[in-house]
């Protein structure tokens, strides 16, 4: 017999903006009782809804229950910036290059996969172009040396055979109404979502043929011969075979323990401003999205609905040992963002932030998965490494593959990887990976 208690349970820093302009379609369901399912999936995230789609697509007719702790979209899925990215975005390397050309064409191969996987999903499920927008994306330098890496990033694409265009100084004014950028580095295949709304309405497409507990953490997992029991406050859940798709809480369940990094990224959104004169004259086109040159550069986005704009910028990282962090360093942090955001938007800084928040990435300091087979019967689909949209969606169509048994080429390649190397011990990695962090910010510059 096998027994794992969960140590900590997820918790939200701040109130994400994009679950709270988000609009909930279904009823939120709690477990209450004991039940027993072919398979078990926890956590209803980019993982966990991926992998439960997807073993609906290979054993459409067993029976799937997916739990999770929090409320579809409050949790990091709800959190991020919104792209799905295809071409390399590795965050430990300031040009975002993955290392030669066949780990960048691999890369983007996995990467492609998993965004075809969402697209089909949205397809299905009937998500608005808001929610689900293939429109590509602009990587934008704000510095010489921002342009330096753009140009490296090019040529990287171009020796890889993909599309890519320069944009100059004059063309990422007319897109952002903004006299920051210098330049711009557009990639097509990047889809924009906004996150919140995408996976509910993933989960609310997926709902109709599974079963979809919120509310109901996992506070114990047992396994007696080949069955394996999830308990919650108000019930369980019993079946042969799980998937583990909680990111870096994975280590919460006694799993990678010491090799998983939690890194705290910060985010603030602005209050609706008018898509008129004023919004097109200050902020450009209605609709846009730039990812730093640099790695640890700022992330701006505005969207428009209904005649109302908003901008969502994140920027700073810490490394944390805990799952919260205080109001104070909330407050330091949307003050740092609110300098950057005045520094490109002059125009808007009258328009206050309304929501600030922080949400969770996990890397592994070798850039692997936490991924695979970790006991008999349970497998896990976590660590995304900075890219949790696609990563995520990739972790959980690969972890239904395996448990079903349904191999490709794409899996051996995928389970091809080494395990998350060991972190030094505490509290030097706390102190070494926040130094390197505040030196890497302190290099990009007006990139943050």
């Amino acid at each position: 017999m096998i027994t794992k208690s969960v140590k900590r349970l997820p918790a939200e820093n701040g109130a994400s903006g994009w679950e709270a302009i988000s609009q909930r379609s279904f009823p939120i369901r709690c477990l209450e009782g004991n039940l027993t399912a072919d398979w078990l999936v926890i956590g209803a995230g980019f993982a966990g809804l991926s992998a439960a789609r997807r073993l609906h697509q290979l054993r459409p007719n067993d029976k799937i229950v997916v739990l999770d702790a929090s409320e579809v979209g409050k949790g990091t899925s709800g959190r991020n910036s919104g792209y799905m990215i295809d071409v390399p975005h590795n965050l430990t390397s300031g040009d975002y290059s993955s290392g030669g050309t066949d780990a960048t064409m691999l890369e983007m191969a996995q990467n492609r996969l998993a965004i075809g996987f969402a697209a089909e999903a949205a397809a299905e499920y009937e998500m608005s172009r808001e929610t689900f927008d293939p429109s590509g994306k602009i990587n934008a330098a704000a510095t010489a040396r921002g342009m330096t890496l753009n140009a490296a990033f090019g040529q990287s694409l171009k020796s890889a055979g993909e599309k890519h265009s320069f944009l100059d100084a004059a063309e990422m004014r007319e897109l952002t109404g903004s006299n920051y950028y210098l330049g711009g580095l557009y990639t097509p295949g990047a889809v924009l979502i906004q996150p919140a709304d995408y996976i509910r309405a993933f989960a609310a497409g997926l709902s109709k043929n599974i079963d979809l507990f919120e509310r109901s953490p996992v506070t114990s997992l047992k396994r007696d011969n080949v069955i394996w029991t999830a308990s919650s406050p108000k019930g369980q859940v019993s079946a042969p075979k799980v998937i583990v798709g909680v990111n870096g809480h994975i280590d919460d369940f006694g799993y990678f323990r010491r090799r998983l990094m939690h890194i705290f990224a910060y985010a603030s959104m602005t209050a609706a401003f008018p898509d008129d004169d004023f919004g097109r004259r200050v902020s450009g086109r209605d609709r846009w999205a730039l990812l730093p040159a640099d790695a640890m550069g700022a992330t701006v986005r505005k969207i428009t609905s209904r005649g109302q704009s908003r901008i969502v910028i994140r920027t700073k990282y810490t490394y944390e040992t805990t799952i919260t962090v205080g109001d104070r360093r909330m407050a330091k942090m949307a003050d740092a963002q609110r300098h950057s955001l005045d520094a490109r938007f002059p125009g808007l800084s009258g328009v206050p932030f309304e929501f600030s928040w922080a949400g969770r990435l996990c890397l592994s300091r070798n850039h692997v998965p936490a991924f695979g087979e970790v006991e008999e019967g349970l497998y896990s689909a976590c660590c995304e490494n900075g890219l949790g949209t696609v990563k995520s969606t990739l972790a959980g169509l690969m972890a239904a593959d395996l448990a079903t048994g349904t191999r490709s080429n794409m899996l051996d390649k995928f389970s091809d990887q080494p395990k998350p190397a060991k972190l030094p011990p505490e509290p030097f990695a706390w102190l070494g990976v926040n130094a390197v962090i505040r030196l890497q910010e302190l290099r990009a510059g007006r990139e943050g």
